[in-house]
């Protein structure tokens, strides 16, 4: 069943929600910011989906959604590079912004219900990872072991930092790294690929979940392939400029795929030949 609904019958009008808390995730010239919103009526979505959110009177852009639909409200974290982004950066708790969708081929979080689960997350691509690994705590009782690895350029750059931090406080395996040594760094130094050959993750009764720039991407997914995971065990997200969000208008199309409709989330044995164009 389809888990896309709308304001009303035309899938082009977008529905309003209201910031309700904002958290600097990153500073610097490219920071990082998360809005949580509050939507009425409250809409169902899937790990891995995303919206258009649209600030009014300066377009709209594609964001995939940041938190478990097991949790409250609904949370963006936006990076800051156009004129949409700007402008969210700018706004306040209080401000009002558009939603359309949700938008695009979740995560089969339900069929991997009994098996242990990996992220493997490089910079902003963290973000879809999360909804997947809070899905995940929130059901632990249905799933195995979860690992979470996770990397940045520097340790300012790690978004979510002291969330994770506290999870690994509260237990949970992650592994955290930065490109270049830094002083109080106590974690692993080097590429997440590097991280992943270090801590040989078993592929037995394991799925794999992969997000980051396309180079990481593409070298992790090597290493898992070296490792001994088969490709039906590995799935990325790919994001391109997208611009209806409902496959009309082909900004998103990749080798007659559109990632709005037919992605965002896809297997390995799906995407090989996609990488190449995304």
């Amino acid at each position: 069943m389809s888990t896309e609904i709308y304001n009303s019958e035309n899938p082009y009008l977008p529905f309003k929600a209201t910031i309700i808390d904002i958290k600097d995730e990153v500073k610097g010239p490219r920071p990082i910011k998360t809005f949580r919103l509050k939507v009425e009526p409250r809409f169902n979505y899937q790990p891995g989906q995303g919206c258009l959110v649209s600030v009014f009177g300066r377009g709209e852009s594609w964001f995939t959604i940041a938190n478990s639909p097991t949790r409250p409200d609904i949370e963006f974290s936006v990076l800051k590079t156009g004129k949409v982004t700007t402008k969210l950066h700018e706004m306040d708790v209080g401000d009002v912004v558009g939603l359309r969708g949700p938008h695009g081929r979740p995560f089969p979080v339900e069929e991997w219900k009994g098996m242990n689960i990996l992220t493997v997350g490089g910079g902003i691509g963290q973000t879809p990872l999360r909804s997947v690994y809070q899905y995940v705590m929130d059901n632990e009782k249905d799933y195995g072991d979860l690992t979470i690895v996770y990397g940045a350029r520097t340790s300012k750059d790690l978004v979510y930092k002291d969330e994770l931090m506290k999870m690994i406080e509260n237990g949970y395996n992650v592994e955290l790294s930065i490109d270049m040594p830094e002083e109080g760094w106590k974690y692993f130094v080097g590429f997440v690929p590097d991280n992943l050959k270090r801590l040989k993750p078993n592929p037995e009764n394991t799925i794999a979940v992969i997000c980051g720039p396309p180079i990481m991407i593409k070298i992790s997914l090597n290493v898992l392939k070296e490792l001994g995971f088969k490709e039906e065990q590995v799935y990325t997200t790919l994001e391109r400029r997208m611009k209806c969000g409902i496959g009309k208008c082909g900004r998103c199309r990749i080798e007659g795929k559109y990632v709005c409709k037919d992605g965002p989330v896809f297997r390995y044995d799906e995407l090989s030949s996609l990488l190449e164009k995304a």
